[in-house]
């Protein structure tokens, strides 16, 4: 069973930075493929990046890119994710998630598991 719990949510100013941080259990981190999503209130969860299991390759939703980076620790079973610029629509409940599939995905089906979220708030 693998467990995913982040920290690192708060209340920032718009243009402030976070960094997100996903501690995931288990000695089998290294072959999941990572993502993150959010889900602000009164909408559906959507995706904002992901990394493969090495680490080498990443993507972005087009809002978050350039303004967000997404990277991962395999030593540390954590995976990180690092807002810049934040504004106000960045609002929301982030959550990470594990896919044990080969490709990165934008899809919330790829995704086994789910840490329990986050929240951010940007104020403008």
């Amino acid at each position: 069973q693998v467990q995913l719990v982040e920290s690192g949510g708060g209340l920032v100013q718009a243009g402030d930075s976070l960094r997100l941080s996903c501690a995931v259990s288990g000695r089998t981190f290294s072959t999941y493929v990572m993502g993150w999503f959010r889900q602000a209130p009164g909408k559906e969860r959507e995706f904002v990046a992901a990394i493969t299991r090495s680490g080498g390759s990443t993507f972005y939703s087009d809002s978050v890119k350039g303004r967000f980076t997404v990277s991962r620790d395999n030593a540390k079973n954590t995976v990180y994710l690092q807002m810049n610029s934040l504004k106000p629509e960045d609002s929301a409940v982030y959550y990470c998630a594990a896919n044990p599939g080969l490709l990165l995905s934008a899809s919330r089906t790829s995704y086994d598991y789910w840490g329990p979220g986050t929240q951010v708030t940007v104020s403008s």
